[in-house]
């Protein structure tokens, strides 16, 4: 289940609202910090730019792939652990804007995390340490430490005692040794 804050709306659907959520100069600064840094190749400068003007918290050695989408509303709710790999054009939001409500979430993403290429994390998930996000999925609940799911609606594909047996049985590994 998603952690997320509820916030009802009157009237109008909630995205008109929106600026009563969130200041427009705020947005106009997110969204200009998040589109030089989803195409600069420069992973220190990407990671500088995310801690210093969008407040979030990222872990050293985080790479964020070109084109990562973050929300443009709410980056300071995304916490990324060290050593985590974000996989091109994927999509963090902390915010989702329904008819008659929005809702707000921390999203945490844990230490030497694998999330694929083309990836939803929606508001209110945590992915734990260890854990691999297959391309084009659908985090839509939270993802167990050292597992490896996917799809959309995602699926838990190896448990993360499943994962520890691949991992020892793989013959990549044995030779990598």
């Amino acid at each position: 289940m998603r952690k997320t804050e509820r916030h009802r709306v009157a009237e109008h659907n909630s995205l008109w609202h929106i600026y009563k959520t969130v200041p427009f100069w705020k947005v106009v600064k997110n969204f200009t910090i998040i589109q030089m840094a989803r195409y600069t190749p420069f992973l220190p400068m990407k990671n500088w730019l995310y801690r210093t003007f969008l407040r979030m918290k990222v872990g050293e050695h985080t790479a964020f792939a070109l084109m990562v989408m973050l929300d443009i509303m709410f980056p300071e709710k995304i916490t990324v652990g060290r050593n985590t790999v974000i996989g091109y054009n994927t999509t963090i939001l902390a915010h989702e804007y329904l008819i008659k409500e929005y809702r707000l979430g921390e999203v945490i993403i844990g230490d030497e995390v694998l999330i694929g290429a083309n990836t939803t994390i929606l508001p209110g998930v945590t992915i734990g340490d260890g854990a691999i996000v297959s391309a084009g999925t659908l985090v839509h609940k939270n993802v167990p430490a050292g597992s490896f799911v996917g799809g959309n609606p995602m699926q838990v594909i190896y448990t993360p005692e499943e994962m520890e047996q691949r991992n020892s049985t793989d013959e990549f590994w044995k030779d990598s040794l």
